[in-house]
Formats: structure tokens, C-alpha cells, sequence
């Protein structure tokens, strides 16, 4: 399998790129970023203006892409700036992986995604999912986490005081409302890029525990 890999930088991106580039049944991995990546056999690494894409690049053509894109309002600084990474560069290279042939998308979206839900983040997270759902992938799935477990580059105080009361209160809470390893969510990631099912499917957060 060919896969195309946005968002290999971050905390799971980075998680899948490893999981991808170890996987045998992967035999190449494209991961266009704004920042080098350290040279592998397996990939390839443009680096690319999420701005201004390249239409006619032959490496939007994959089997499969994987979508990891994503950050956060404090380090958007507005709403508009944070819908650009969270929606717009996403569905941008959605279109371009759609139209050059690439059938299957994987998304990492997050738990409470709904296009018409109330909070900005949740809504955004559920404006993408519906964008994706009009573009016609044979194959479509959308991973939704909750709070995501793992060492992040930047530091997100809000995130690590959830993190350390989720765990300690971890073994007697519902499994949907569990610590979600960056790493099984790769995982989940990987598995839907690979097994392509037709049509739309939902990873909740409980499945990712």
C-alpha cells in the first residue's frame, strides 16, 4: 500500500508515520510537511505551503491517506486561523488525494464532532467530517478520540491536569470517557487505511481505550 500521511509531526502523526514506515504491508509513505523529516528508504517527504499546495504533484495519488492535521486555539490565536488547520488544510488535500485517484481517507477527528454542535471546536471537528463525506471515497472512516494520552512538543497545562485525573480515576470510568493512547490510535488509524471497507465508518473513543 501506498499511503499519504498529513499531520506526521504531531503527537499521533508521528505515532502512525513509525507504525507505517514498520509495516511490510506499507510500501511507501508520502508526507508532505513544512518542516524536513529525517530521510527513510520508505519515504518521501516534499515540503510543501499548506497555503499553496501543488495541484498537479504525482504524489497525491495514493491507496489510501491518513489525516492527522489538527491544533489547538491557543496556539491558532483565533477561530479563523484554527478552522484554516483544522478544516481547511484538511479537506484541501482531501480534494487534491480525491481527484488524482486516492479512494480511501482516514481522519483523525475527535469525540463530540457535529457540524451543527454549539462549541467551536466540536463544530469545526463536525463541518470537516461532512465536507469529507461529499467527496466521494469509496472507503471513509472517522477515528474519534477523546483526550489523546501521550508527550506532546508543546505544553498544553489544560490537557495534562484532564490527563492526570482521567488516570487516576481511569480503572472505574466508562471506557468512552478513558485516556485514548496516542499510539492505539494510530493504530486504529493504520487498520482502516489498510482494510479500506466501503463506505463510512466511526472509531469512537470507547474502541480506542
Amino acid at each position: 500500500m501506498k499511503l499519504l500521511l498529513v499531520g506526521s509531526s504531531g503527537l499521533v502523526g508521528s505515532h502512525v508515520l513509525a507504525l507505517a514506515l514498520a509495516d511490510p504491508k506499507v510500501t511507501s509513505v508520502v508526507a508532505p510537511t513544512r518542516r524536513p523529516l529525517p530521510p527513510h528508504p520508505k519515504l518521501q517527504a516534499p515540503v510543501v505551503d499548506f497555503d499553496a499546495l501543488p495541484q498537479d504533484a504525482a504524489w497525491w495519488q495514493a491507496d489510501a491517506v491518513i489525516c492527522t492535521l489538527g491544533t489547538t486555539m491557543r496556539s491558532a490565536g483565533s477561530q479563523h486561523a484554527f478552522r484554516r488547520v483544522d478544516h481547511d488544510y484538511p479537506l484541501a488535500v482531501a480534494m487534491l488525494a480525491r481527484q488524482h485517484g486516492t479512494p480511501c481517507h482516514v481522519l483523525n477527528s475527535a469525540t463530540g464532532a457535529d457540524a451543527d454542535a454549539r462549541i467551536f471546536y466540536n463544530r469545526v471537528k463536525g463541518e470537516l467530517e461532512r465536507d469529507l463525506t461529499g467527496l466521494g471515497f469509496a472507503s471513509l472512516t472517522h477515528v474519534r478520540p477523546g483526550l489523546i494520552g501521550g508527550a506532546r512538543q508543546e505544553r498544553r497545562l489544560g490537557e495534562r491536569v484532564a490527563g492526570l485525573v482521567l488516570t487516576l480515576l481511569g480503572p472505574v470510568l466508562p471506557r468512552r470517557w478513558r485516556i485514548n493512547p496516542a499510539p492505539r490510535i494510530a493504530h486504529a488509524l493504520i487498520q482502516a487505511a489498510l482494510q479500506a471497507r466501503p463506505g463510512v465508518h466511526i472509531v469512537s473513543a470507547a474502541q480506542l481505550v
